[in-house]
C-alpha cells in the first residue's frame, strides 16, 4: 500500500491536484501572497467559514463542495494574474475582490455587466466559467478526462468540450466557446 492511501491528508491532497490542478493550500497561499490577503479575509471573499478554508488548506478536506466558491477561487486566480501583470491596481484589486466576494453563482444574465461599469468578466468569460463549475461539480478532472477519452473516437467534438471545459483552464474554454459562436 503506497503512502497515500495510508495518509488521508496524502491522499485529499493528491484528490485536489487532480480536481484543481495542485494543493489547495499552495493555491490558497499564493492567492494571500499575491493579494495581500490573510486567511480570514480570503475566507471571506471565498465564501467560506474560516474552519472549513483551514481544513481545506490543511488536506482535511479535499473537495470544494459548493460550484460558486470554485468559480470564486477561479475568479481570485485571474485577478492574481492580473495584478502581477500590472494590468489592475492594488485599489481596484480591492474593489474586485468585494465584488467577486457577492458573486454566488447565480444567473449570467443577472450578473453580467457590460466593460464601461467595471465589470470584471466580460459576459463570455462568466459564462464559460458557469459552465465549467457545473461540470467540475459533477466531477473531477480525472473522471472527466476518463469520460473525454472513451468519446474520442465515437464523438470527438464532445469529448473535446468535456476535455476543455471540464479539465481545461478558463482562457483555452473562452477561446472553444468564441470560436463555435461564428
Amino acid at each position: 500500500m503506497d503512502a497515500a492511501a495510508q495518509d488521508p491528508t496524502a491522499k485529499a491532497r493528491e484528490l485536489q491536484s487532480q480536481w484543481y490542478g495542485e494543493p489547495l493550500g499552495t493555491l490558497f497561499r499564493r492567492l494571500i501572497d499575491d493579494l495581500g490577503l490573510n486567511q480570514a479575509r480570503l475566507a471571506t471573499v471565498l465564501g467560506l467559514s474560516a474552519p472549513m478554508l483551514s481544513q481545506l488548506m490543511s488536506g482535511q478536506r479535499a473537495k470544494i463542495g459548493n460550484p460558486a466558491v470554485v468559480q470564486r477561487v477561479q475568479a481570485l486566480q485571474e485577478l492574481a494574474a492580473e495584478v502581477a501583470r500590472g494590468d489592475v491596481s492594488a485599489a481596484d484589486a480591492t474593489n474586485r475582490m468585494d465584488e467577486i466576494r457577492r458573486t454566488a453563482g447565480g444567473s449570467v444574465l443577472n450578473t453580467t455587466q457590460t466593460a464601461s461599469s467595471g465589470a470584471s468578466q466580460t459576459p463570455v468569460k462568466r459564462v464559460v466559467r458557469e459552465i465549467q463549475a457545473l461540470l467540475r461539480s459533477v466531477s473531477d478532472a480525472a473522471e472527466i478526462i476518463d469520460a473525454s477519452n472513451a468519446l474520442a473516437s465515437s464523438h470527438p467534438e464532445l469529448a473535446e468540450f468535456l476535455r476543455v471545459y471540464g479539465a481545461g483552464r478558463t482562457s483555452d474554454a473562452v477561446k472553444h466557446y468564441e470560436a463555435h459562436q461564428s
